[in-house]
């Protein structure tokens, strides 16, 4: 089995599409083909379902796509590994993150690295922790910055960054807007402004009322920071969020109340990592970087 075929497969894989792949891949499509099906003959079993207009992955397929990404992730590590010690870091940094992270600004943290190591490829992947996580884990991206999801794996560990507690938003004309801190229990009944359910935020405000069991409606469901605060500046809806969002905003805009009744650092937020031995040099870098700039005064 030779590398190319799993970088060929891999590739098909993400776009669906033989033509596409191989475009992206500036090989031929008669060549790529002839790679995947040498890939197939050696492991005897079909990788795709092929049709006119698309291919999918076979159960097989599946079962390779994890470990294949896992082979080039590792390869490429190493290559990365060769040149640190050569004294140039370069190559690819993969990096995921959430919205409005609390404990790192990512845009002027990602700007400090490349001016330090002009020689590394920057990419960055917004989406929620849970797919987050499982990138990580699958070799796909070398750190992500989220909200804690579970417990160290042996493919996957967390770094506290911060933490901080959730915050009731409302229309400063709502009946809340005028009391102190509420309780989920006082919530009953509200409507509800939220993120995706994969979005930490919202994983964090649903684990809130279960443990309180309170069933809440989610009636406008958005994917990012600025249309959830559109809709409750609106009145449309409040929002249970980490209190730094509520900073996003003029003090008048929005009431913002505390929630007690839970726990204080209910919202944490982590660096996702490989295990140590499969952090690339410029994940390592970057959280090198990172601690280097939270502790400068």
């Amino acid at each position: 089995m030779e590398l190319r075929h799993l970088q060929h497969f891999v590739a098909v894989a993400e776009d669906q599409h033989f033509t596409r792949a191989a475009e992206r891949l500036m090989v031929s499509q008669s060549g790529l083909s002839a790679s995947i099906r040498a890939l197939e003959r050696e492991l005897r079993a079909p990788l795709f379902v092929r049709t006119t207009r698309r291919v999918t992955l076979t159960e097989a397929g599946r079962a390779l796509l994890t470990e294949a990404e896992r082979i080039l992730a590792q390869v490429r590590a190493a290559r990365d590994a060769v040149a640190a010690v050569q004294g140039v870091l370069r190559g690819t940094l993969s990096v995921g993150t959430e919205q409005c992270i609390a404990g790192v600004c990512v845009a002027p943290l990602l700007a400090a690295f490349r001016r330090r190591h002009p020689d590394v490829e920057i990419r960055l992947r917004q989406a929620g922790s849970g797919a987050l996580a499982e990138e990580v884990a699958a070799g796909r991206l070398d750190l992500a910055f989220a909200v804690t999801t579970r417990a160290d794996t042996d493919q996957l560990r967390c770094l506290p960054l911060a933490s901080e507690p959730m915050t009731v938003l409302c229309h400063s004309a709502h009946r809340l807007a005028e009391g102190g801190t509420v309780t989920p229990e006082d919530l009953g009944g509200e409507d509800f402004v939220d993120f995706h359910p994969d979005w930490g935020p919202r994983r964090t405000t649903d684990s809130v009322f279960a443990a309180a069991g309170v069933h809440r409606t989610v009636a406008l469901e958005v994917n990012d920071v600025h249309s959830l605060l559109d809709l409750v500046q609106e009145n449309l809806g409040i929002a249970v969020v980490p209190r730094h969002f509520g900073h996003k905003r003029e003090a008048s805009a929005l009431a913002a109340l505390p929630l007690k009744d839970v726990a204080e650092t209910a919202y944490e937020t982590v660096a996702m990592l490989p295990p140590p031995d499969a952090t690339s040099p410029a994940a390592r870098a970057l959280m090198d970087l990172l601690e280097a700039e939270a502790t400068t005064p």
